[in-house]
């Protein structure tokens, strides 16, 4: 299963009208993990992602899809602590990927 097929189906989308918007914020997301993981640009374009990495991706991308409008969308829109909650989430993920640095 791609990304795509995987956000898709995390964010319960079944059309296809979003799937450009949806391919942007995943690039978003895999950007951000590298940058968390303190790995080089464009790493996972010829790297294959761990599962906890790539759910973290997953989770980003559905969280900037729901969120697009400046609002907390989704699950947790009535929630104020969603934005804190789910960067919490992700970056508990994708720090067991993460390159340790001294």
């Amino acid at each position: 299963m791609t990304l795509l097929e995987r956000t898709k189906a995390n964010l319960m989308v079944n059309h296809h009208i979003d799937d450009e918007l949806i391919e942007a914020l995943i690039a978003a997301a895999k950007n951000y993990a590298e940058d968390y993981q303190h790995l080089e640009k464009g790493y996972y374009d010829s790297n294959e992602m761990t599962p906890v990495t790539e759910q973290g991706v997953v989770m980003l991308a559905s969280f900037l899809y729901e969120s697009r409008d400046g609002s907390t969308g989704g699950f947790w829109g009535d929630n104020t602590q969603a934005p804190a909650t789910a960067f919490d989430t992700i970056n508990r993920l994708l720090r067991l990927g993460r390159e340790w640095q001294i």
